[in-house]
């Protein structure tokens, strides 16, 4: 079994033992549940530089990136830099995240957050709202075209906006209406190897009207200069910025630099 048919494998017991420690009625009347959501596709229309940053202390392919610094720390820092949205990773297993550190950012942070994870039931959908969401991540490698469909129709009916993610050709057909964004990863989620040209290749593939966004690999301003060239208006950073000492003082320089290259 490969690493993404292992993750979704434990996935299935983890929503599965949830259900039953909170029920859906428990998370409906949870505190953030009916607040009204930051949109992510408002913040990345308006932006200059279109930086999703990320949180993540592990991942299955590096293993620990940074698990000193502290979440609140480094969603203040991006904040601050003027990133369009934040991405918090809440898998435990394979990633070390939490929805803790999610629902303290949500508390501390105006900004849109993303709740990157790997959504294969309902239950996640609701959940994620319950805990101070505003976009959620489906996977086109792990769940079918209805199942998009009906994840993005329950995701809009309590006010969150989806993005797609898709990794080839093949899973371009399984973008719907109902989906915000469109996200390209550049990491093969079967082996984890990035290949930075995926973005390139795909990108005229997705209809006009869905916002792109660019994910994995990238390092350096030069790529996103590239990347806007094709369409796209979000990139989404997380390891370049997670495996410094300081996240939030990288992702300053880097906007920064992005800020002086336009202003060319």
């Amino acid at each position: 079994m490969n690493i993404l048919g292992k993750i979704v494998s434990v996935k299935k017991k983890e929503v599965y033992n949830n259900r039953r420690l909170y029920p859906i009625k428990e998370l409906e009347n949870s505190f953030f549940f009916k607040r009204k959501k930051f949109s992510l596709v408002k913040r990345l229309k308006e932006s200059r530089t279109g930086i999703i940053a990320e949180f993540k202390s592990k991942s299955p392919s590096k293993g620990i990136i940074n698990n000193i610094v502290p979440v609140e720390k480094v969603v203040k820092d991006y904040e601050l830099s003027g990133v369009s949205g934040i991405s918090i990773l809440t898998d435990k297993n394979f990633f070390s995240g939490k929805n803790e550190d999610l629902k303290k950012s949500r508390s501390i942070v105006s900004t849109p957050i993303l709740r990157k994870d790997f959504i294969i039931d309902e239950y996640q959908i609701i959940e994620s709202k319950s805990i101070g969401a505003d976009v959620i991540l489906l996977i086109a490698g792990i769940l079918s075209k209805s199942q998009i469909e009906n994840f993005s129709k329950l995701a809009k009916s309590i006010d969150l906006e989806t993005i797609i993610e898709i990794h080839n050709e093949f899973e371009i057909d399984k973008i719907t209406e109902e989906l915000d964004i469109v996200g390209i990863n550049n990491r093969d989620l079967q082996t984890f190897i990035v290949d930075y040209d995926n973005c390139l290749k795909l990108s005229s593939r997705i209809p006009d009207n869905y916002i792109k966004i660019a994910e994995s690999g990238i390092d350096n301003v030069n790529i996103i200069l590239e990347l806007r060239k094709k369409g796209f208006e979000g990139f989404l950073i997380g390891e370049y910025f997670m495996k410094r000492k300081d996240p939030g003082k990288i992702c300053r320089n880097f906007i920064k630099s992005l800020f002086e290259i336009n202003s060319l």
